[in-house]
């Protein structure tokens, strides 16, 4: 997309204030907001409608909704569309699930306005999350096939990938999603994990990557 054109944007947040107050921020950029949801049900059916080039959500909706539940279901009824999470929440658990999802980016609402319209451009352009966004540094981190130092145990790079998945609390599905393997294929390494590390669930295979320096 050529630098000057519009980029069509719903806006995804329960708390009303924010809406406005992102319906004003964007007033002066290329970013036109087309509608505004306060629920995933409300944000499918305007990007139904609408067809918008990205979806700005936040991690909570109304009545506590989960907002990470919606990204599949918002990609998957509009495939050509981005999303870019905004939220209060500095969790990297929330990061890699959004990761895992096919979120394009994820962002602090802490952010500055240009860093937010930068990484909307980002998302759009297929130029990778923003610099100063989570989503960077913690899918980096994810990403890493090595083990800490130290570790005397015979893991393989992609068990060593799946432990550190674990560890942030990916489930099985959201783990096959971030790595594009199969469920089957993540119970294989999850099982080869709890033999290799002596444990007896992936709690407490979790617990000891934490303590080994996984995370």
């Amino acid at each position: 997309m050529p630098s000057h054109d519009t980029i069509s944007l719903v806006v995804i947040d329960d708390h009303e204030v924010v809406r406005q107050g992102l319906l004003a921020l964007f007033e002066t950029s290329r970013i036109s907001v087309l509608g505004t949801a306060s629920s995933g049900e409300e944000a499918l059916e305007i990007c139904q409608r609408q067809q918008p080039a990205v979806a700005l959500l936040d991690i909570r909706l109304q009545d506590g909704e989960d907002g990470l539940a919606s990204i599949k279901p918002l990609r998957e009824a509009c495939p050509q569309m981005q999303v870019v999470v905004l939220t209060s929440y500095d969790n990297p658990t929330y990061v890699a699930r959004a990761a895992s999802a096919g979120a394009a980016d994820f962002l602090l609402k802490s952010v500055h306005r240009d860093t937010l319209i930068a990484a909307v451009e980002a998302a759009v352009e297929g130029t990778g999350p923003h610099r100063k966004g989570e989503l960077g540094r913690v899918t980096k981190r994810l990403a890493d096939r090595t083990l800490p130092e130290g570790i005397d145990i015979p893991l393989t790079p992609r068990e060593t990938q799946v432990l550190r998945l674990i560890s942030t609390g990916l489930s099985n599905q959201e783990i096959a999603d971030s790595l594009t393997i199969s469920v089957e294929t993540v119970k294989e390494h999850v099982q080869n994990l709890l033999r290799k590390l002596q444990v007896t669930d992936r709690t407490q295979a979790a617990v000891w990557a934490v303590r080994q320096g996984f995370s």
